[in-house]
């Protein structure tokens, strides 16, 4: 009698785990699928605007060739992802790429569309105000709010390699090496001194750019994602696609080709 007892413990235990596990493994599998499909929606949105708009100038011509990056790159990223995280990830590549899209559409006099959700670490990093210039190893680097000839590339704000970046339009992609190499050289902490330095826009001086300020405590949960960059700046929690913001797939041209720069010690 008492192993039948026994027996019926052990099998009411195998039971009721096996049935948990089918359970957590159900509702893991809907969160990607959903995951997913949020992704998928902001990837088709980016797609049908870059197919139906054409840059008339070099500032619109670059921000549509950066949004096809973030196109190409979120549709690999979606394809390869196996959590809901990456499938975030995913996501947030393609609203990075409708930022573009609208960078463009103003750039060209148009009506600039839809609201777009914020970016991870955006508010905090903070907007360029106003116009200025700097020279800085042996070259000019300017910075404007609007496009212009001189500051033809834009950037919709964020954090590069740990490090906060203000939207704004540049003469030059500075931010680029650090985005493509991981980190940041040398010069960053000078140049990002020398060109925002008591700009109204930017809520932190050259020490906290360098620490990485702007980290997501000023904007908690954006997004679903628990802060502002996930705790892990450009890879939403840790999980990146291979050890890059894009996995590798969005950078081989568009913004960053094409621009010297001139050892400048990224």
């Amino acid at each position: 009698m008492e192993l039948l007892l026994v027996l019926v413990a052990v099998g009411a235990v195998v039971y009721f785990v096996s049935r948990s596990q089918r359970t957590t493994t159900r509702h893991r599998a809907d969160a990607l699928d959903d995951a997913k499909a949020d992704a998928r929606q902001a990837i088709e949105r980016l797609g049908g605007q870059i197919y139906n708009l054409t840059g008339t100038d070099d500032a619109s011509k670059q921000a549509l060739a950066d949004a096809a990056e973030r196109y190409t790159a979120a549709g690999s990223q979606i394809e390869q992802a196996a959590t809901p995280v990456q499938a975030r990830l995913a996501k947030q590549t393609a609203l990075e790429g409708l930022y573009y899209i609208r960078a463009a559409r103003l750039a060209m006099g148009m009506d600039p569309g839809p609201d777009i959700p914020p970016l991870d670490g955006q508010r905090s990093a903070g907007e360029v105000t106003e116009k200025r210039s700097i020279d800085f190893e042996g070259r000019t680097i300017s910075a404007s709010p609007a496009p212009s000839p001189a500051t033809p590339n834009y950037y919709p704000g964020g954090r590069v390699a740990g490090r906060p970046v203000p939207a704004g339009w540049y003469s030059e992609p500075w931010w680029k090496p650090a985005l493509v190499a991981g980190a940041w050289g040398v010069g960053s902490m000078l140049l990002f001194s020398s060109l925002f330095a008591g700009m109204a826009g930017v809520p932190y001086d050259a020490q906290a750019f360098e620490s990485g300020a702007g980290d997501g405590s000023a904007d908690p949960g954006a997004d679903g994602y628990g802060g502002e960059d996930g705790g892990g700046g450009d890879d939403v929690g840790g999980d990146d696609f291979g050890g890059s913001d894009f996995g590798g797939s969005d950078f081989g041209g568009g913004d960053g080709g094409g621009f010297d720069f001139g050892g400048f010690d990224f």
